[in-house]
């Protein structure tokens, strides 16, 4: 199975703190990962590697069989479907969701005097459609609850067709109902054999959807444990993980954990 995405022994370092360090991971084409860990882990800065924001200070980051440093990112990008939190603020409140979408292709946000044809509406209409929220392609972005606001963004990250999708932390501020239909939406994706490797950034088990293949456990910037997601997700790598003993249970599909009194 293809590598698109490979570190060796990469480390990030920021002032005189080690971010990252020394953390090899391969991911593999159909594969689709979770990073977990508590804050400060370390799970933002590995997916601004993966996703070409950042540069590692030690180590190599190979990206679709290119390496970073090696290479023009510019040229990498439309390959990467990103969300992450800032993507939202970028986003011209009066913006129509479809228009959200679509500029996508042009890696641009904010419709101006780019051209559009019927393929590109269509395709971004199949991708609202996918993510359960097709009935607000007229509506302006800025009207959007926030779990709309996230599935919206996730259509606008397909939208370039990418090899590969880098999701950090989809569900944070969403309420039960919000996130339950969004991990929905993402396990339907994920079970898909035609969506690109996923890579899922989040703090909480509940939120991994079904049909996560594989998982890597930070804490502290080095991994704790990283394979198959039910070799990964025990008792003891969590706990490790969290600093306090946990208790994981799986039941259709779906994971949850709580301390141990």
């Amino acid at each position: 199975m293809t590598v698109v995405l490979a570190l060796e022994s990469v480390g990030v370092r920021r002032g005189p703190s080690w971010i990252l360090s020394d953390i090899t991971w391969r991911v593999r084409a159909e594969e689709r990962w979770v990073l977990l860990g508590p804050n400060g882990a370390g799970k933002s800065t590995l997916l601004s590697l993966a996703s070409t924001r950042s540069h590692p200070t030690t180590g190599t980051v190979t990206i679709l069989g290119e390496t970073l440093g090696m290479t023009d990112v510019f040229d990498l990008r439309p390959q990467i479907g990103l969300v992450g939190a800032g993507l939202t603020d970028s986003i011209p409140p009066r913006e129509r969701v479809r228009d959200v979408v679509m500029t996508a292709s042009w890696g641009i946000t904010g419709r101006w005097r780019e051209a559009y044809d019927d393929a590109d509406v269509r395709r971004a209409d199949r991708l609202l459609r996918l993510l359960g929220v097709i009935e607000l392609a007229e509506r302006r972005f800025a009207t959007l609850s926030d779990g709309e606001r996230k599935r919206a963004l996730i259509a606008r990250a397909l939208m370039s067709d990418p090899e590969i999708l880098l999701l950090d932390e989809p569900a944070a501020g969403l309420d039960l109902g919000g996130r339950e239909q969004l991990v929905r939406r993402l396990g339907d994706m994920a079970s898909d054999p035609a969506a690109p490797t996923t890579v899922l950034v989040t703090h909480h088990v509940e939120e991994i959807p079904p049909g996560i293949t594989h998982a890597l456990l930070l804490r502290g910037g080095a991994a704790v444990a990283q394979g198959s997601v039910t070799d990964v997700l025990t008792n003891e790598a969590l706990s490790a993980t969290y600093g306090i003993p946990l208790e994981v249970h799986r039941r259709d599909g779906r994971w949850a954990a709580r301390a141990i009194p």
